[in-house]
């Protein structure tokens, strides 16, 4: 098995296009580390569109196990996948698992695969809230913390 990417200066690449790209054939994609600037990923074409599939089949197949009532399944496994969702709340759970289904299929259809990095990423921080008592009781302290739902805004008439 190949291994997952290899780091590489970005100057490398300038330099020695070539031999840096002949590297593909040993790693699944290359991280061109840049001084100024984020990383770049450097991949073959059909490795990303394999990996546009496999994300493409994960996120219809979660889909079809909450629609065909697999949600309890699907609850039951969620913390080999996500560990820090056992400090969620039951009916977050079951929230989280919905938008994380309709974002997945959402994304996927765009080829777009930062709205469910954004998803994971604030449901975590939920979990970080509730795994500490002490900023759980700050943020739903009344006045200043959570007050509750809030209400529909009426329609413009």
């Amino acid at each position: 098995m190949t291994a997952a990417y290899e780091d590489v200066p970005f100057s490398e690449l300038l330099h020695h296009p070539a031999a840096t790209t002949r590297r593909l054939d040993t790693v699944r994609a290359l991280r061109l580390r840049r001084r100024d600037a984020g990383d770049l990923a450097l991949m073959r074409i059909d490795q990303m569109e394999r990996d546009a599939s496999v994300v493409d089949f994960t996120s219809r197949l979660l889909t079809g196990l909450v629609r065909t009532e697999n949600i309890a399944a699907l609850r039951q496994v969620l913390p080999e996948a996500l560990p820090w969702s056992t400090f969620l709340p039951a009916e977050d759970v079951d929230t989280l698992l919905c938008e994380l289904v309709d974002t997945a299929r959402g994304a996927v259809a765009l080829d777009n695969l930062a709205p469910i990095a954004l998803l994971l990423t604030q449901w975590r921080h939920s979990a970080e809230i509730y795994a500490d008592p002490a900023l759980l009781a700050i943020l739903t302290r009344e006045p200043d913390g959570d007050l509750g739902p809030v209400p529909m805004p009426e329609a413009a008439g």
